[in-house]
């Protein structure tokens, strides 16, 4: 019978989840900071 795999360290979760969360709301301010460009340049 296969064992099941070990779970990672809680600090690589977090900071994996970190990172992920720090990707998603740079590319919101990206794209709303680029449509806010587009919609009323000044």
């Amino acid at each position: 019978m296969p064992t099941e795999p070990k779970p990672r360290p809680l600090l690589q979760r977090l900071l994996w989840f970190a990172a992920l969360w720090l990707g998603g709301v740079g590319t919101v301010a990206l794209i709303s900071f680029g449509l806010r460009l587009w919609i009323a340049p000044k």
